[in-house]
């Protein structure tokens, strides 16, 4: 099972180091959240840094709120990061979950999940190198894996679990180890259902901190803030306090997880940093060591 880390938003510039010294060790895949109205930093630019930075591991959005931004415009960023980086790119996206990201970009929250199926399937035909619409061409340029990176979707509800069966490649599941068997299972059935050949992708991603006393209380204090306020739409009041009691912040809890993981079938399991110390990075290596 491979194993990749969640980065920390809180400075932008060392990201570079956080890259090429997990690019130097056993992670497969680095990522990103996505927000607009936040003090974190655009993904699909930094990834692109990132991804030059290093020669091996991965890049990924984690996840990319699609209806915020022009599909065309999307497909072509993400084509272009997956071509320049060797075919480096997974595209985790989602719907997000702050009123505030689509007041700022001016959006709709209303059939926003329509409006991802739509991006989706102009996303498609972008990277399939067919005509963008009436009078206008191809868009390019072609993405280094035929008919686009591999595409995973962040979901919680059924419906969005029933998209990744028609229009993605996996699952990116962000919900407590309590709900994953649960979560998977329902991907790999919606997959059979709509008869799709072999089986998705399945990837957790869990909130996690290795360190002394002020490195786990500066993440618990970054994922607090990050998940507090008013903006989210239908989330319990306590979300922030739970989220933050959930976080792993032991080596054996690591590889518990991992174990817990490994048996329910995951492809992949992302540790998702919140604290900018970097060593972390050599921590986590170490929890992985058999």
């Amino acid at each position: 099972m491979n194993v990749g880390l969640g980065l920390p938003i809180s400075d932008p510039p060392a990201l570079l180091d956080w890259a090429r010294h997990a690019d130097a060790g056993p992670f497969t895949t680095l990522a990103l959240l996505d927000r607009l109205a936040y003090d974190n930093p655009e993904p699909l630019v930094a990834l692109a840094m990132l991804a030059g930075a290093t020669t091996r591991v991965r890049v990924q959005t984690e996840v990319l709120l699609a209806p915020l931004r022009q599909p065309a415009l999307m497909a072509k960023q993400a084509a272009t990061l997956d071509r320049m980086s060797g075919g480096r790119l997974t595209l985790g996206i989602g719907l997000g979950a702050r009123r505030d990201d689509y007041r700022a970009a001016g959006v709709d929250l209303h059939g926003r999940g329509a409006l991802l199926d739509e991006i989706m399937t102009v996303m498609r035909r972008v990277w399939h190198g067919e005509p963008y619409g009436d009078g206008v061409g191809p868009v390019g340029p072609a993405p280094a894996r035929e008919g686009g990176p591999e595409v995973l979707f962040g979901a919680f509800s059924p419906a969005a679990i029933r998209r990744i069966a028609r229009l993605g490649d996996g699952f990116l599941c962000a919900s407590p180890l309590a709900d994953v068997d649960r979560l998977f299972r329902a991907t790999e059935h919606e997959w059979q259902a709509a008869g799709r050949s072999g089986r998705p992708r399945l990837v957790a991603q869990v909130n996690a901190a290795l360190g002394p006393d002020p490195v786990i209380e500066e993440a618990r204090d970054a994922l607090h803030r990050y998940y507090s306020g008013s903006e989210y739409m239908d989330m319990p009041a306590d979300y922030a306090d739970v989220t933050v009691e959930r976080m792993l912040t032991t080596p054996g809890e690591i590889r518990d997880a991992l174990t817990r993981l490994n048996d329910l079938g995951a492809d992949e399991v992302m540790f998702y940093c919140w604290s900018g110390d970097a060593d972390q990075v050599d921590r986590f290596a170490q929890s992985l060591a058999p």
